[in-house]
């Protein structure tokens, strides 16, 4: 698989934080990110892989897609200047600055039933569990999650078309940051997967910062 990763300047401008959280462990997280507005995710301690979901604010049936997003940027695996598409191929977000180079886009979400699937246990709650909760606060469920972006992951595909999750490579500090390009609900499962390696066989704590760039509006600090 070609891996395109686009060359785009180190951006400079400073921006006001308008809002940040510690994700503890293994838990969910949920936010409207508004028009221009920019969402940080830091990996705290390294090794923490992060399941993403987003949605057009407006209308939560327009939400993040796999293949457009894919085809755009002509590579599985996403940096800086790649944009996370809709299924009506609109940007939702852009990746404007990103530490690690390389995030996953195939390997989904794991979950109870594919933890039983893959690592015969029973009861171990996964990423689609934590994706339920947190859209639950939102009215929306099952039908909403879709394949998602896996931050800080990787599922490297070799030449004769194998594959499988490695081990979680990012270290403590690295972060990626993501304009909106609309308003645009973001949701995250902080990855709690302790039967493959993405993230070291220890799930750890994340940050997210909402940041006012590019000249938008800061809009309401908005600390819940």
């Amino acid at each position: 698989m070609r891996r395109n990763f686009p060359d785009f300047p180190v951006l400079s401008f400073d921006m006001k934080i308008l809002y940040e959280k510690i994700i503890p462990a293994c838990s969910n997280w949920s936010k409207v990110i508004l028009d221009g507005q920019v969402l940080k995710i830091t990996d705290i301690h390294g090794s923490q892989a992060v399941d993403f979901l987003c949605f057009a604010d407006e209308d939560r049936q327009e939400r993040y897609n796999a293949p457009n997003t894919l085809k755009a940027a002509g590579t599985i695996a996403l940096t800086k200047g790649h944009h996370l598409y809709s299924d009506l191929a609109r940007p939702l977000f852009t990746i404007i600055e990103d530490t690690f180079i390389g995030h996953d886009t195939i390997g989904g979400c794991c979950s109870t039933h594919s933890n039983k699937m893959l690592y015969d246990v029973d009861g171990v709650t996964g990423c689609r569990e934590n994706f339920l909760n947190a859209l639950a606060e939102h009215g929306m469920g099952r039908r909403d999650i879709v394949p998602n972006v896996n931050f800080f992951m990787e599922f490297p595909v070799s030449e004769d078309d194998g594959g499988a999750i490695s081990t979680g490579r990012s270290i403590a500090g690295d972060f990626v940051s993501l304009k909106a390009n609309l308003n645009v609900l973001a949701v995250i499962s902080n990855c709690p997967q302790i039967n493959n390696p993405c993230n070291a066989f220890n799930p750890t704590a994340i940050k997210v910062e909402v940041l006012a760039g590019y000249g938008c509006s800061p809009g309401p600090s908005n600390q819940a």
